[in-house]
């Protein structure tokens, strides 16, 4: 497959040729889905948290006696059926999170970038340059006319990093933080050559 090459200035400047194991793979929207889900829950705190029966403050002696009162017998004031109660199988601190094959995480990434290709939604970029400054990095973000973008390049600049946190539909990972879900939230998925090397030797 061969792309465009364009500079930060909206202008063309060469041409690439993408190796078609990395953006020429059938997508798998399941493959897609699953990653995705799998990203999602890890990404859950799971700090939620409510008192059992054990946990509540109250008096563990027993209410009343257990016969002749004519009342139903009890045992507990923090029991669930009274109002200070604790609550029944309520939510507990714990970890979200599960374990998928590094495969499946592999090519769910595949997929993601093979499908942006696919739907022409891919741009290379030769590289982001020196811009330090947010007004213009929406001026060229502007110029491309996106609606959304996620930049992806070998490492992230700080300066461009701070100069680009204000412009809404703009973000920029480095390689290594490349992953599905940003991908396909984003309209538009940007890769500058630094970081097109870089996703080879990733991936390779």
């Amino acid at each position: 497959m061969k792309l465009d090459i364009h500079n930060f200035d909206a202008e063309t400047s060469g041409s690439a040729e993408l190796p078609d194991e990395i953006f020429g793979v059938t997508p798998r929207n399941d493959i897609i889905a699953r990653v995705i889900h799998w990203q999602l829950a890890k990404r859950r705190s799971g700090n939620h948290k409510i008192k059992g029966m054990g946990e509540v403050s109250g008096t563990t002696r027993k209410p009343y006696k257990q016969k002749g009162t004519g009342n139903a017998r009890q045992g507990s004031l923090r029991a669930p059926q009274f109002r200070t109660g604790g609550v029944v199988h309520g939510p507990v601190v714990r970890d979200h999170g599960y374990s998928l094959n590094k495969k499946v995480r592999r090519l769910g990434l595949l997929s993601a970038l093979s499908q942006k290709a696919a739907d022409g939604k891919l741009v290379i970029l030769d590289t982001v340059g020196a811009v330090s400054k947010t007004k213009d990095v929406a001026a060229k973000f502007k110029k491309f006319g996106w609606s959304s973008a996620l930049i992806v390049d070998l490492a992230v600049d700080e300066n461009f990093l701070r100069a680009s946190r204000n412009v809404h539909g703009l973000d920029i990972l480095p390689v290594i933080g490349a992953n599905v879900y940003d991908i396909v939230k984003h309209d538009v998925l940007v890769i500058t050559q630094a970081g097109m090397d870089g996703l080879q030797e990733r991936l390779k």
